[in-house]
């Protein structure tokens, strides 16, 4: 089984085709699908780079990343390792 991911053209977050291919942002949220299924979801969001940049498909078992990029991918899954600069004011402290 796999899943598709991408990231979001307007922030860089990691994101996953969900329900009608629609952006979702957590792994838990993203639609499980067939190989047959997996490649015609991949090229209809590869169709929407305003949305799904560079997308991919990622093996899964039951929502886990599995296969060769598990790491990777749970990595990616979890979000980003270091703070947000968004979040951080001048002086290094948080918002």
């Amino acid at each position: 089984m796999k899943i598709v991911t991408a990231n979001r053209l307007s922030d860089g977050r990691v994101i996953y085709a969900g329900v009608d291919n629609q952006p979702v942002d957590r792994i838990d949220q993203a639609s499980v699908l067939d190989d047959p299924a997996a490649e015609i979801v991949l090229a209809e969001v590869a169709g929407r780079p305003e949305v799904f940049v560079n997308p991919y498909l990622v093996e899964v078992q039951d929502r886990t990343p599995s296969g060769r990029d598990r790491l990777k991918e749970r990595i990616r899954s979890a979000g980003p390792t270091v703070g947000h600069s968004v979040d951080l004011d001048v002086n290094g402290g948080v918002a």
